[in-house]
């Protein structure tokens, strides 16, 4: 479990800093807590995600129904990675060097999912 907590919280073995340190500079939840809230909303994007693969198939509202809780599955599922390392570190690992171009495509095409299930959605009914 601690070598869990070494690569999650971004730590090398090298490091000093004692890990559920680091864990408490970032926020005031103990593991166990950020355990449960990284699963419980990882369920909730993945039920969303599901959800939303099953309303593709609704007539008449399925594409927009499917955009909608497809990305906010999506966001859910991103979102839950923050209870393990904390809002900051996360935001920083993602406008990293060498993730900052796969973050901007991600969150554009996000956006984009949202403008076309409720622009595109009024130009075909």
């Amino acid at each position: 479990m601690d070598k869990l907590k070494k690569v999650l919280s971004g730590q090398d073995g090298n490091d000093d800093l004692n890990v559920l340190q680091s864990a408490n500079e970032a926020s005031t939840l103990g593991w166990g807590t950020r355990v449960k809230g990284f699963i419980a909303c990882f369920v909730v994007g993945v039920v969303c995600s599901v959800l939303g693969t099953c309303l593709l198939w609704v007539p008449r509202n399925g594409l927009t129904l499917f955009a909608v809780f497809y990305s906010l599955g999506n966001i859910a599922s991103l979102l839950s990675t923050m209870f393990l390392m904390g809002p900051l570190k996360q935001l920083k690992r993602m406008c990293d060097k060498t993730r900052a171009l796969a973050t901007g495509i991600m969150i554009t095409c996000l956006v984009l999912t949202f403008c076309a299930a409720f622009w595109v959605s009024r130009f075909l009914n």
